[in-house]
């Protein structure tokens, strides 16, 4: 519900507790100066016109602390908007220089693998290997058979000078990720 909402939907209470106070009040004073009215009719005409200044009173205060709160509510709704905008802005912003950087490291491994003088194939089955496919993930991805694959893992791992995937991971990775030491400092 709104504030233009919850303004009409307290509007008609709050009235009609004004006019009923109004009325009654009219109508006590008016018994007030009759003298063969009861005093207990009076009495009860003015307990009833409080009452009803008491609901409106109420109804008044209700509405004015459901409109604060529809204020607190709209204006954290805007910071959180603005919050979660600026969270997108530096998301994105990271997402670019990771894929730049991303880019930047994949032309150096293919040029590693031009001095390692690699075959197409051989350059495919490296960096698959790099991603942590296996020699049968590989193969599926490929279409070739795993044996394939594993003679390519071969031929690559001599052409490097490496003993096996892990040097050739450790190769790429070794200068990339900082000791947990160094990296604080």
């Amino acid at each position: 519900m709104d504030v233009e909402q919850l303004k009409r939907f307290a509007t008609f209470p709050i009235v009609a507790f004004a006019v009923t106070a109004a009325l009654i009040a009219f109508d006590a004073l008016h018994d007030h100066l009759d003298p063969t009215a009861p005093a207990w009719e009076v009495w009860l005409e003015v307990g009833v016109t409080l009452l009803a200044i008491a609901g409106m009173r109420w109804l008044w205060l209700e509405w004015a602390r459901a409109r604060r709160a529809a204020d607190a509510a709209r204006a954290a709704l805007v910071i959180a908007h603005e919050q979660a905008k600026e969270w997108k802005d530096e998301s994105d912003r990271w997402r670019q220089e990771a894929k730049d950087s991303l880019i930047g490291l994949s032309e150096i491994i293919d040029r590693q693998f031009e001095r390692w003088h690699f075959t197409p194939a051989e350059k495919e089955v490296a960096s698959l290997l790099l991603k942590g496919l296996s020699h049968k993930e590989a193969a599926e991805v490929r279409r070739a058979s795993e044996r394939t694959v594993r003679q390519q893992a071969l031929a690559i791992y001599k052409k490097a000078g490496l003993a096996g995937r892990a040097e050739l991971a450790a190769f790429f990775l070794e200068d990339l990720l900082f000791p947990a030491k160094e990296h604080r400092s």
